[in-house]
C-alpha cells in the first residue's frame, strides 16, 4: 500500500476507534445512571400502599434559624416493600406543610420515580422544578438535598445512600454547589438538636 493511501486508512481507523470509545463511554454512563437490578416504583402508582394504613416517619424541614433541618414525626401511608415505602416517604416530604414548618424543597417539585438497588442505594428521580425553582445558595441546596436523603436513610434501614436525579438524568448539582454525581449517605450533622 502506498503512503498516500496509508494516511487516509489510518485516519479512518482513528475516527472509528474514537466513535467506538465514545459509544462505550455513553453506554457505561447510562448503565451507571440506570441501576441494572433494581426494584422500581413508578411515582404515579400507589398500588402497593395499603388503603388507610399509616406509619410514623420522621420528615425533615428547615429549622427556625434557617441553618439546619429539624425532624418532625408525621403520619405517612404504609406500603409493602422498601422501594414502595420510600416512595411514600418522599411523596410526604414533598407535600405542602402547615406553618410554622417550612419545606426546604421547592413547592412545585414532584417525584417522577424511585429505584432501589441491591446495595441499598435509592435513586430518587425528581421533576426539574427542584432545580429550576430552587432559591440557590449552598446552605439552601444542602438543606434541600438532605431533607430527602435523611428522610429515607433515617426511616428505612434498607436504604444506605440516596442519589438524586432530575428529570430522569444524573446531574452534577441542584443549584451549583453540592456534588450529586454519586449517592449520598445520611448526614446527622445537619440536623438541629
Amino acid at each position: 500500500m502506498t503512503r498516500s493511501r496509508l494516511i487516509p486508512v489510518a485516519l479512518l481507523a482513528a475516527v472509528a476507534a474514537g466513535s467506538i470509545g465514545a459509544w462505550v463511554s455513553v453506554t457505561v454512563r447510562r448503565r451507571i445512571a440506570r441501576p441494572s437490578t433494581v426494584a422500581s416504583t413508578p411515582a404515579a402508582s400507589s398500588a402497593t400502599a395499603a388503603p388507610g394504613r399509616k406509619i410514623k416517619a420522621r420528615l425533615y424541614y428547615v429549622s427556625t434559624d434557617g441553618t439546619k433541618l429539624t425532624g418532625v414525626d408525621r403520619e405517612v401511608s404504609y406500603a409493602e416493600g422498601a422501594a414502595a415505602q420510600a416512595q411514600e416517604i418522599v411523596s410526604a416530604q414533598l407535600t405542602a406543610v402547615p406553618a410554622p414548618l417550612v419545606s426546604a424543597i421547592p413547592p412545585a417539585t414532584t417525584l417522577r420515580a424511585l429505584y432501589l438497588n441491591e446495595k441499598g442505594a435509592a435513586f430518587v428521580d425528581l421533576s426539574k422544578d427542584v432545580s429550576t425553582s430552587h432559591p440557590g445558595g449552598s446552605q439552601n441546596e444542602l438543606l434541600t438535598i438532605y431533607s430527602i436523603v435523611d428522610a429515607l436513610t433515617a426511616n428505612l434501614p434498607a436504604i444506605t445512600s440516596v442519589q438524586l436525579l432530575v428529570d430522569g438524568k444524573e446531574v452534577d448539582t441542584l443549584a451549583g454547589h453540592i456534588d450529586l454525581r454519586k449517592p449520598l449517605q445520611k448526614n446527622l450533622g445537619i440536623i438541629a438538636p
